[in-house]
Parts: structure tokens; sequence; C-alpha cells
């Protein structure tokens, strides 16, 4: 199947078929975003600008430039970062340079043979259903019917050499419908998230290990961890250097303890506090912090309710909290939120999976006047936003409040996991884990699809030997969310699980909590 666009663009393996990433591919979805900004922003008299910004992925850059390339071929005016840079940071360039859209060339966290190709409208957020199957319908007029292989054969056989590419930049380049993001929109994007800083000094002298996976965090995350304050910090130096390979961590997701091992000996060298490991294109940033003789990995959820709590009780504290204070977070992120925000007056807004849905919750409360009453968003997938100067969750800002909040903590002689312990005593201890399944789309389906028949025909049905006591079904849209494919249980003893099919992988997802006890 030829590759399809969808709210996370699209993300594959390369190689040179139409159902994977290749410069064929590339050209031919920009010229499908260049046709909607042109149609879109018709009555406009300037051209449509677009962002543009690419990580470490094998091919970055190249697909980056052909994006701009192709933008200025088809009438719009293309601004490119002229190093990689983090996916927030693009997402900030967006609303920072007025652009009517934002494109970023990354497959995050996926396994080194993956590139994507991710849109942002105009509010710096991801795109969302709607702006997504109308960029796919121009996709396929600016195609002309061709498939993305067609293209990439007429690409090799000589109808556009390399050489050919790279003169088009450079011409289109000197001629200024291609422009260079200059370095003052990266100084403007960590302006903005130190804006949110909670602390004016640290104060325990605490020590950091941070590893940027061979990714695009390094220099926004130095900058921003010495300006707060960290002086003991240690670069893992084998995964320092940007590398699409990723030789030291095959599966460069924080989640993943594989691609925390590495850090962990540092920290363990160090006799650091805490470490801090991003993703390749720096959205997401894994934790792990010392508990009793060794180093421990914190999961998303347990750092989301952990800088929940610090967020809400410092601002109290500095009486910063708004009048009508907002947390956005997802459907399989932790129960624990409401317990936590109900202490502090907040409103929690639940979102389907995907940090694109907290994005446009932030859009609507900015509709409504009301964009800083919006304090902490989070998913449990390692994702956290620390206020509304982005609209996607941002490692770079979380880096710095992650290090604000045990510095906090170690200066009244506690580390995370025993603050983790307090929180659990006083609202509830929960236990989460999640189970992957490797399995075709097709395939995952068939499985949906037999689960639904089994909890229609049979109410009693059971999971891992507990009785299922309700459901909800988002498959036709529920609770004001747009339809999506995942089922809630409420299982028997305060259990809860959610199944869902990943949207950027061949994966079944099944995340399970449990209440094990209330204080």
């Amino acid at each position: 199947m030829d590759l399809t666009f969808g709210t996370g663009g699209l993300r594959a393996v390369m190689g040179n078929a139409s159902h994977q990433m290749n410069l064929g591919v590339i050209r031919e979805a920009t010229r499908g975003v260049a046709l909607y900004a042109r149609e879109k922003y018709a009555d406009t008299k300037d051209k449509p600008r677009i962002a543009i910004a690419y990580d470490s992925r094998h091919q970055g850059e190249t697909f980056a430039r052909e994006t701009a390339r192709t933008l200025a071929l088809e009438g719009c005016k293309a601004l490119i970062f002229p190093k990689l840079a983090p996916t927030p940071a693009l997402a900030f360039a967006v609303r920072y340079l007025n652009c009517d859209l934002g494109i970023c060339i990354t497959a995050s966290h996926n396994p080194p043979e993956y590139n994507g190709y991710k849109v942002y409208g105009p509010d710096g957020g991801q795109i969302t259903e709607q702006m997504a199957e109308k960029i796919s319908v121009c996709m396929q007029r600016a195609s002309g019917g061709r498939t993305a292989e067609e293209v990439e054969r007429s690409f090799q056989g000589g109808e556009e050499k390399p050489s050919m590419l790279k003169l088009d930049f450079e011409r289109f380049l000197r001629l200024g419908e291609i422009a260079w993001i200059e370095e003052e929109v990266l100084k403007a994007f960590l302006k903005a998230a130190l804006g949110y800083r909670t602390r004016r000094a640290l104060t325990s002298n605490l020590k950091v290990v941070y590893t940027p996976l061979h990714g695009a965090g390094l220099s926004c995350v130095i900058s921003i961890l010495r300006f707060i304050g960290v002086r003991d910090l240690t670069v893992v130096p084998e995964q320092a250097r940007p590398d699409g390979s990723f030789p030291t961590c095959p599966y460069p997701n924080p989640e993943e303890p594989g691609a925390m091992r590495l850090g962990i000996q540092w920290c363990e060298k160090q006799e650091a506090d805490i470490l801090l490991a991003t993703d390749p294109d720096s959205d997401r940033v894994g934790v792990a912090a010392r508990k009793d003789d060794c180093f421990c990995i914190l999961s998303g959820n347990q750092v989301g309710i952990l800088l929940l709590d610090y967020l809400l009780s410092t601002r109290k504290q500095a009486g910063t909290l708004p009048a009508r204070p907002v947390v956005i977070t997802t459907i399989v992120s932790t129960a624990l939120t409401e317990r936590i925000a109900r202490d502090y007056g907040v409103r929690v807004i639940r979102t389907l999976t995907g940090f694109k849905y907290i994005g446009e919750q932030i859009h609507r409360l900015e509709e409504q006047g009301e964009e800083e009453q919006f304090i902490f968003g989070f998913e449990e997938s390692c994702g956290y936003l620390i206020g509304p100067y982005v609209r996607d969750k941002d490692a770079v800002g979380a880096c710095m409040a992650i290090c604000e909040m045990a510095d906090a903590w170690k200066a009244q002689g506690k580390t995370l996991w025993q603050r983790l312990e307090e929180l659990y005593t006083k609202y509830g201890r929960f236990t989460g884990s999640q189970r992957v399944f490797q399995i075709s789309p097709q395939e995952c389906k068939k499985k949906m699809m037999r689960i639904r028949r089994g909890l229609k025909e049979n109410l009693a049905m059971e999971f891992k030997g507990r009785r299922v006591v309700r459901y909800k079904d988002y498959l036709m849209g529920m609770d004001g969310l747009p339809p999506s494919d995942v089922l809630e249980l409420w299982l028997e003893n305060e259990g809860k699980v959610v199944i869902r099919p990943s949207g950027t992988e061949p994966k079944l997802k099944v995340y399970m909590e449990n209440i094990l006890y209330k204080s």
C-alpha cells in the first residue's frame, strides 16, 4: 500500500517503494501541502510561509531541503532551520515567525530505519483530523495520479539529478524564496520556556546526567540547564553526537530500559541524583532517579504526577496559580491526576492519546482568552508541557522543570522516589503497566473487532481473571471526543484497561492501571 497521510503525517521505514519514506514521497507530500496552503490563503496577498525542521535521522537534512525546494517551486515561502533542531522548537517557530504551517522531518522515537514527515497548523500544534483529511485530498490532486514509486523511479532515471536539486535550493535561497531560520528563534524558544521557571536559584548542588540519545536535544537542553544553575552536569559522551544509526540504543525511546542503560551507568559513576534522556527529536524525556542504592526508571505517569504536584504546590505558594487553572492529560494517563488536581481546585481535561489533542485544547483556551489558565499537560509516554508557550510536548522545558523539582526535594533531604511515596500515601497507590504487541494493522483491526464483539455479546467478559464491569467504545466518538479506535474497560476491584492500536507503528497497545489502596 502507498503511505497514507494522517494526523501524524507520514512515518515509515526508508526505502524506494511507495509505502516507504524517500525523496519521491517527500516531494509529493510537499506538493500537496503547498496546494492546501495556496488554496487556504488565496485571499491574502503574500505567499504562504512554512517553517521546516529536522532531527538526526538518516536523510533528515536531505529531506528537509527537498521539502523547502518543493515549496519554493510550488509558490510558497520556505523557512528552514540551518541545522537539526528539537521538534518543539519548530512548533514554537511556526507561531513566532507568523507562519501558516510547519513541517518537521522526524520519526520521533522509532528505530533507526524510520523517518517521517509531520505537519503543524498555524497555531503551532500538530494538525488534527479535519486538516489532515484536506491535506490528504490535496496530495492526491497534486500527484496527478502518479504513485510515489513512479515518482521515485523517474528521479532515479535522471529526471531530477541530485546536483540539480542542490542548485535549485541554492538558487531559491539567493532569490529569497527559501530563508534560513535565525539563531534568534532558538533563543526566543528557550526564553519562552524559562518564563515558566519555578525557582530563582538551585540550592542543593543537584548532580545531573543527561543524554540526547544521539538526537537533536543536546544544545538546547544544556543551554537551559546551565542557565537555571545546574553546575554538576555530565553529558553521556557515547550518546552526545547526533547519529541516525543510534549505535548505542537501537530503539531510542526513553520509555525503553535499553535506551536508558548507558545513562544509568554514568549516573552510578558520577554518583548523580537524576538521569534525563531526550528522544531523537527532543519532545519526550525519560527520567531515572536514585532509589536507595541504585537508579530506577520512573514511568511517564510517575513523572507526570510528580511534576503536577510540584507545579501546583509551587505556584500556589508563590500566588501565581490562576483563577481557573486547567491541567490536560489523556485517557490512558493515570487516574491519580484527578485526585491531586482536586486538592488545588484544578479542572482536568482528558483527551484522546496524542499530544495534538492536548495542543488543540490549549488553542481552545486561547480562543476564549484563557490561555494562561493552562498549567500543565502530560501523557504517559513521557511527554510533558509546562506552559502554553508551544502547542506540543517539549522535553527542553520539561528537563528544566524536572531539575528544579529534584533540586527542591533534594534541598529537603528527599529523592524523587521518596516524594512519590508521600503522594501514594496521601492520594492512594496506583500501579500502571503497559503491554505492546507487534502486529500488522490488518490483524490489529481484526483483534479489536473480536474484542468489541465479545464485550457486546457477553458483559461477563474477563481480563486476566478479573470481570469487566463496564466499558467505553470510542469508535463512534464519546465524551465529546472524536471517533477513535479505542476501548476502555473497568474491572472489578478498581482496575482499568485501555486497548488501542498505535498511530505510528504496527503495534497494539494495552494500558493497565490498578488502585492497590486508598488513603
